[in-house]
């Protein structure tokens, strides 16, 4: 079994940023490991003393940023001189000429995914079902939402072993794997994802296809699975149609 990094957990903790699953799993961690305790304990102390020396510290340098503004005299505002008005002047027509001539410039592969991607923000709704199998999928989730996307896939095939159809799980399995650059993988997730035909995920799925024949330079498949989106009028449509115009 895989040592957990506790550090991010305890300073959510210890911060009252957790949501009340978080909170309740990381005090059952507690209860039966008191270096954790401790540790939480520490944290906690070196955070106060960490508060009060940022205190003074700001109070002592607002007390010279005072000093200098009385000490300074103030000085008479200069009127531009004519001769660097004509030069921005003449810099902005040369910008603009410049973008005039050269319109066209091709983006590579990472620039256009850069451009429209967005990570996939999984809905919050409450999972049912076997409570193993939910508390590895809180702790992948816990993984996802610290970009520890290698621990999180993961925890994602360790429930799909449970339940291979659990549609969500393949999905984010993909998305780690894609946030981890294993596009073969993450190809592969979001392809089941779609062939399923029966389930809330097939167009993020598409999407995340897509963006993947983008990233290994499929640019014909790319295309062919952004128009497919950009056919089905969903949420991703406009973005599919601007990524057509600048592969072709």
């Amino acid at each position: 079994m895989k040592t957990i990094d506790f550090s991010y957990f305890i300073e959510r903790y210890n911060a009252g940023e957790m949501s009340d699953s978080e909170k309740l799993w990381f005090e059952k961690e507690l209860e039966g490991n008191e270096k954790l305790r401790k540790e939480v304990i520490l944290r906690r102390q070196t955070d106060e003393v960490l508060k009060d020396q940022n205190i003074i510290s700001l109070r002592n340098k607002l007390s010279a940023i005072e000093k200098r503004r009385e000490a300074t005299k103030p000085v008479r505002y200069l009127k531009k001189p004519v001769y660097l008005k004509y030069a921005a002047a003449i810099a902005g027509l040369v910008l603009i000429g410049s973008i005039t001539l050269f319109p066209g410039k091709k983006l590579s592969n990472d620039e256009i995914v850069s451009l429209y991607y967005k990570a996939y923000e999984p809905p919050t709704t409450q999972r049912s079902g076997q409570t193993d199998t939910n508390a590895d999928f809180t702790l992948a989730m816990e993984f996802y939402k610290v970009h520890d996307y290698k621990k999180a896939a993961g925890l994602f095939e360790k429930v799909l072993e449970s339940n291979p159809k659990d549609m969500q799980s393949i999905l984010l399995k993909g998305v780690a794997n894609f946030e981890d650059k294993k596009y073969p993988e993450a190809k592969q997730a979001f392809v089941n994802v779609i062939n399923d035909n029966n389930n809330l995920f097939i167009e993020t799925a598409e999407w995340y296809l897509a963006l993947c024949y983008i990233n290994t330079n499929e640019r014909s498949k790319a295309i062919r699975q952004l128009k497919i989106i950009k056919n089905e009028s969903g949420i991703y449509s406009n973005d599919a149609k601007k990524i057509i115009r600048k592969l072709q």
